[in-house]
């Protein structure tokens, strides 16, 4: 009698570290692969592989369970599993927090007149009149600053003669604050966390059972119950993923109105990641988001240069990096050509902002199938006949003896019950009609 059928375990389990040195180990055989590596065969080495990391999105690995070790014995599977892995590419994905908007370039402008005064009307100040809300209420600070004439002054100019100072009034400049042309969005930026799927499918003969994981999701089950995937942790140096805590970004408003944005868009070519330190909630001079408070405030005002509270804003550092482009140089502080896949991850919207991470990240994955429907071949087993139906006797007994070591006597008795043995080295045998029993 041969011994007896060992009992299937319950589960298969696999275990995979994704993105790693390629090879088979235990039971899994590697069919295909698409890792993070660029590797060179040396022929003076004895054909040892040369690896180098490389920097890549995708991933995949194609392996089939071909076999199964436990305490007892090692297990051949029957119609092999082959499991496919895709690692998607991995970002870094950063929360928004939407703060304000702030003028892309703001400008002083000045006009040169008489009888200036801070009430005047746009027939004496013109551009420079002090400016209204909708409801009609005025915009405090936004009034114009006069200024005596003179060669020294803020805007130098001409005081003259006598005649016209006293029948045309003294001659003065007025200065104020407006904000022409473009707007930016400003955001807060949150913690950064990982952002990538891993697909894992599974093909036992015709049917697949798939799932979905990742660092939101780390333990799924598929459908059919087959399948089950675990993502256990991910390991790297996570050297290159900066941090943005102490950063804002700004992204050029792309409707009329202001206020929290719909639509982020994509030009990257000026979107810019800029140090908090660099913008003021409208009550310091020489930084982003000056208003008019500041502008009015500044010290010996009509003594200044012009432009003197206007410098380091959005559009300085823009053309700061235009010019470094200009040079094959890497800019500072847009975010095209300092970060790869921008935007590029699925969960990127208004209130996230993403990029992709260049170094490698291994992920650490174990896969459970299911062993209910798999089937195991063993090295050897005794099969008897118990019963014949006579007329594909000999037919049968050539399929069996075909793959069988041995085989016993067949009786050409067709009224007996002939018991035939046959040692076998696999377990698929064509029972055609022939009922097998194993023991």
């Amino acid at each position: 009698m041969a011994p007896p059928r060992p009992p299937l375990p319950t589960v298969l389990s696999v275990l995979l570290l994704l993105l790693l040195a390629a090879g088979s180990a235990g039971g899994v055989e590697i069919l295909a692969k698409s890792l993070l590596e660029s590797c060179v065969a040396d022929s003076g080495a004895g054909g040892r592989l040369s690896c180098d990391r490389k920097n890549g999105g995708e991933a995949w690995l194609v392996a089939q369970v071909a076999h199964v070790n436990d305490t007892k014995q090692s297990k051949t599977i029957r119609n092999p599993p082959v499991i496919t892995v895709n690692k998607g590419a991995v970002f870094a994905l950063y929360a928004l927090n939407y703060i304000r908007d702030v003028a892309y370039k703001p400008e002083e402008q000045y006009v040169e007149t008489r009888k200036c005064e801070p009430d005047a009307g746009s027939d004496v100040v013109r551009a420079c009149e002090r400016l209204r809300y909708e409801n009609g209420s005025i915009i405090e600070h936004s009034e114009p600053v006069c200024c005596p004439c003179g060669p020294n002054r803020r805007v130098p100019s001409s005081c003259g003669n006598v005649f016209e100072k006293i029948f045309k009034g003294k001659a003065n400049t007025a200065h104020c604050l407006r904000f022409p042309g473009d707007w930016f969005h400003v955001f807060g930026i949150g913690t950064r966390s990982l952002g990538f799927n891993i697909r894992v499918q599974v093909k036992k003969g015709s049917s697949v059972s798939e799932v979905v994981v990742g660092p939101e999701n780390r333990t799924v089950v598929s459908k059919d119950n087959f399948l089950r995937v675990n993502l256990i942790g991910d390991f790297g140096g996570y050297t290159s993923i900066p941090a943005f805590e102490d950063f804002y970004l700004v992204t050029p408003r792309k409707s009329a109105g202001s206020g929290e944005p719909q639509n982020l868009g994509a030009e990257y070519r000026k979107w810019m990641l800029l140090e908090r330190v660099r913008f003021t909630d409208g009550v310091e001079c020489n930084k982003i988001g000056v208003g008019y408070e500041a502008f009015q405030n500044q010290p010996n005002f009509c003594a200044s240069p012009f432009e003197s509270c206007l410098n380091n804003q959005l559009w300085t550092f823009l053309e700061s990096d235009k010019n470094r482009i200009s040079m094959s140089r890497q800019p500072q502080y847009v975010v095209q050509g300092r970060f790869q896949r921008i935007n590029q991850h699925p969960d990127a919207s208004v209130h996230s902002f993403s990029i992709g991470v260049t170094e490698v990240i291994n992920s650490n994955l174990r896969i459970e199938l299911s062993a209910d429907d798999i089937e195991y071949m063993y090295q050897s087993f005794t099969a008897q006949v118990a019963s014949v139906l006579w007329s594909m006797l000999l037919v049968n007994v050539a399929n069996i003896r075909s793959i069988c070591n041995q085989s016993s006597t067949i009786s050409s008795n067709r009224m007996k019950r002939v018991p035939v043995y046959f040692t076998c080295t696999h377990l698929q045998i064509k029972q055609q009609s022939i009922n097998v029993q194993l023991f």
